[in-house]
């Protein structure tokens, strides 16, 4: 679903005429979501003062370095109030990332139901709830990014694509398309990342940013993972586990675990891997899956582990035990694949 000529024209102006605009990206914010919301806010910053961005949760350490970090309100813990107020006198909401008022956590989830706001949905993943006013929805994107990207420039406020919003863009373009490598980077993808070092990006510095300032426990966490990886070869798969204990011991904090979940694929003749995480406080087991080709990780986890996502990347949940869920995954795949 894209957003019509008239719809683009009536959306500037409730740009312009709104109070309040608030953005909003999903639970738990990788790249994409973090870039996407920081790289509006900072162009629609320009148009209407009145903009915040409102996170549902904590940002992990690994993007506070993104400009606008520091102005952003967080949903949970001593600003719960601050954000149902704004939330209910914003003229204009603009949800990106996630497509789901669920994906924001149960507690944001049930004000969000309650707003009679105009919603504006920005997002890449299968099927879109109908609840946004103005729906820029599809798969055929590899990141959310690359879609406000493209909605900046119907909206013609490319002029307006600061170094800021050109650094937060190109930091969601790059995570989500795994460095420029997954099917969904097209040669468009690559005319508007040239376009945002145009306008000032400093590449290097991104990627060093957010893959080479590692302390030393995120390196033991992610030594235990791979020393935990077991490969099924029957089924072309791998798998890695982290308990409770391995996160304790290294004393994990949220985002020490970005990208383990790819180190799967890198084996020769793998096709298909998955991650488990034991989130003790949280009484579930978190997994991503990742593949390779054809196999699509989004109908596996829709159907088996309550989640979803896209044909390659995807994600997933289990309130069994760690071994269990794993016993139930390895079953599966005799049937699967």
């Amino acid at each position: 679903m894209t957003l019509s000529k008239q719809q683009i024209i009536a959306l500037k102006e409730q740009i312009k005429a709104a109070n309040k605009i608030t953005i909003i990206p999903h639970r738990n914010v990788d790249g994409d979501a973090m870039g996407s919301t920081l790289g509006l806010y900072h162009v629609l910053k320009q148009i209407n003062t009145n903009c915040v961005v409102l996170i549902p949760n904590e940002i992990p350490d690994y993007l506070k370095w993104l400009p606008g970090t520091d102005s952003t309100l967080i949903y949970e813990g001593t600003n719960v109030g601050e954000a149902i107020k704004r939330l209910r006198q914003s003229d204009l909401i603009f949800t990106l990332d996630f497509n789901a008022f669920h994906r924001t956590g149960e507690q944001m989830e049930s004000i969000l139901k309650t707003i009679e706001s105009t919603f504006v949905m920005v997002d890449h993943h299968e099927k879109p709830e109908n609840y946004a006013t103005y729906t820029f929805s599809s798969t055929e994107y590899g990141s959310t990014c690359q879609m406000i990207y493209d909605l900046i420039e119907q909206m013609d406020y490319q002029n307006l694509i600061t170094k800021e919003a050109a650094t937060c863009i190109y930091t969601g373009i790059a995570t989500d398309s795994g460095g420029f490598r997954f099917p969904r980077t097209t040669g468009r993808t690559h005319r508007i990342v040239a376009d945002l070092i145009d306008k000032g990006v400093d590449n290097t510095q991104i990627y060093i940013n957010l893959y080479d300032n590692s302390n030393y426990n995120r390196l033991q966490l992610l030594g235990r993972a791979l020393q935990n990886m077991r490969i099924l070869p029957e089924y072309n798969t791998s798998y890695i586990s982290l308990s409770q204990e391995d996160l304790n011991e290294f004393h994990y904090e949220k985002g020490d675990t970005e990208g383990i979940v790819n180190y799967g694929l890198t084996i020769k003749d793998i096709d298909f891997t998955a991650f488990f995480t034991e989130l003790k406080e949280e009484n579930i087991i978190k997994i991503s899956f990742r593949s390779q080709g054809t196999f699509d990780v989004n109908q596996f986890a829709r159907k088996h582990f309550n989640g979803g996502g896209h044909v390659n990347a995807a994600g997933g949940k289990s309130f069994d035990t760690l071994e269990e869920t794993i016993n139930k995954f390895i079953a599966i795949l005799a049937t699967e694949k």
